[in-house]
């Protein structure tokens, strides 16, 4: 993950701000305020369990409510204890994990958590395993044990980016009381160890977070109540900043708004590079016409990036050639070097060499909002205008969208991804792995075993050669085609500090720093 972020602040009412090389801090105000602060996003929550859901929005609530054994402090993609009190390898195998629980630790409901509660919380995530939930990020974990307060856990494998798994939504620790063993809890409630409670859930609507005053570990500041209001699309969320019904937003604004910021008065915008990409997937399953390479290879010949940026997006994000994306170990440009023009003579002779008659029809999946709609109408006229292929696109709500492609309903479908942690690997293992969270069917046992190469060298750089030859691999296979990549907004009213360290990219959602002044 990138390590240094760049901060753009517009001041326009004569505030007092203090610089400073990580960002700045500002003169509070003599009165304090307790009403919520007011926090937009279009993100969506699709489940309060940590068991049920592997997204962006469900996984920043989970970092406020929840605690799991490690963390990240900001600006750091290196894991320190938080319900931990000390983790580490045992002996040189990387195949033994273990921790010490914290002996403080109670859930907001007041019972005492225990190492038996992080070993259920593991048991019970990789045994409900639903379509959408995060299991597919611990394909090492063999198993889990606890005695006293040490957790131990068993890998198959080596694998030095376990620490950083667990430090994810995916490692959130759940009261062993209150959420059933084999399948997902029912009720809108939260029983966790988090910095914040759930105090109000209202699905689709609003989030209200109060601070929690039992909590313990790596978060020592005490937080100030938010209100998470959640839009359907970007234009939304634009509407309620310019309405004012929100001090603060964070993703996914429209791109016409963003590009337009310079001209906004009164607001402070935190502009920081960002690891957030977007794919083409293609679902590889027999009967999908995209069960052929041929097919996927000639798509992407096709695919002009620049005309999705500039025209779609305003230059509000880059175009990507590569699985994985600037700033990590092993980015290259493999599709560029592949597919270097945009061609659809090229796609054509791929398509006739491999005796596919055209146009090949099918069917191309996205969740619903304006821009990604003007994404998808951009991809489609851009394959359609060769006369080599007939698209249905398909326009779907996000929380049903996710189980349709897990389903197979589309041949194609686009989906955003941020890395569920700073290391390269957050965009191989759970992309084009065996099992990967697209739920594709796509399986490559040179792209296996290149992964598990990559998971063995603790010093990062070593890996390079290995991240380089997935990324070759994939733009030969094409079990997706990398879009684009884009910096990450955070918008804040001269109303409240904080909104800087809201988010850092390592997947942790800071509320806490958030503040009235």
């Amino acid at each position: 993950m990138r390590s240094t972020v760049r901060l753009r602040i517009l001041i326009t009412c004569g505030v007092l701000v203090a610089a400073g090389a990580g960002g700045w801090r500002l003169l509070p105000s003599d009165g304090v305020r307790t009403d919520p602060i007011a926090v937009g996003t279009t993100d969506e929550i699709t489940s309060l369990d940590p068991a049920g859901a592997y997204d962006a929005g469900s996984w920043a609530i989970y970092s406020n409510v929840y605690q799991s054994l490690l963390t990240f402090k900001p600006g750091f993609t290196e894991p320190v204890p938080d319900a931990a009190e000390s983790c580490g390898f045992a002996g040189s195998g990387l195949t033994t994990y273990r921790c010490t629980l914290r002996d403080d630790l109670t859930f907001s409901n007041g019972r005492r958590m225990t190492a038996e509660d992080v070993e259920y919380s593991f048991e019970r995530m990789l045994g409900i395993k639903t379509d959408v939930g995060p299991q597919p990020l611990f394909p090492t974990l063999r198993s889990v044990d606890s005695q006293g307060r040490t957790v131990t856990f068993h890998l198959s494998a080596k694998d030095v980016t376990f620490p950083l798994k667990l430090a994810t939504g995916a490692g959130s620790i759940v009261d062993r009381e209150r959420y059933p063993a084999k399948k997902l809890r029912p009720d809108a409630a939260v029983d966790g160890s988090g910095p914040y409670v759930l105090k109000e859930y209202k699905p689709g609507v609003s989030a209200l977070l109060e601070p929690n005053p039992r909590h313990k570990g790596a978060v020592t500041k005490a937080g100030h109540p938010v209100l998470v209001k959640y839009y359907a699309k970007s234009e939304e969320l634009a509407g309620a900043w310019k309405a004012k019904d929100v001090q603060v937003t964070h993703r996914q604004l429209p791109p016409d708004f963003v590009s337009g910021l310079e001209a906004v008065d009164g607001t402070r915008v935190t502009e920081a590079e960002s690891a957030e990409i977007r794919n083409l997937n293609f679902n590889v399953r027999p009967g999908s016409p995209m069960a052929d390479r041929a097919v996927r290879q000639a798509v992407a010949a096709v695919l002009d990036r620049p005309a999705i940026t500039t025209g779609a997006y305003k230059g509000t994000v880059e175009p990507l050639y590569s699985l994985i994306p600037q700033g990590f170990v092993g980015h290259s440009t493999a599709f560029y070097d592949r597919y270097p023009e945009p061609s659809g003579a090229k796609a054509g002779k791929i398509l006739k060499d491999a005796g596919i008659a055209t146009p090949v029809k099918f069917t191309f999946g996205y969740r619903q909002d304006d821009a990604y709609a003007a994404e998808t109408t951009e991809i489609e006229r851009q394959l359609e205008e060769t006369g080599l292929f007939e698209v249905e696109t398909v326009e779907v709500k996000w929380e049903d969208f996710q189980k349709q492609y897990a389903k197979g309903d589309f041949d194609a479908y686009t989906v955003g991804w941020l890395p569920d942690f700073p290391d390269s690997d957050s965009f191989t293992a759970p992309l084009v792995g065996t099992g990967n969270t697209l739920h594709n069917g796509f399986s490559d046992r040179l792209i296996d075993s290149l992964i598990a190469s990559t998971q063995r060298f603790s010093d990062r750089s070593r890996a390079t050669e290995d991240f380089e030859a997935i990324q070759n691999e994939v733009a030969d296979d094409v079990p997706l085609v990398p879009l684009w990549q884009k910096k990450d907004y955070v918008l804040s009213t001269e109303t409240v500090a904080g909104s800087p360290y809201l988010t850092d990219g390592t997947g942790i959602w800071r509320l806490w720093e958030l503040s009235w002044i």
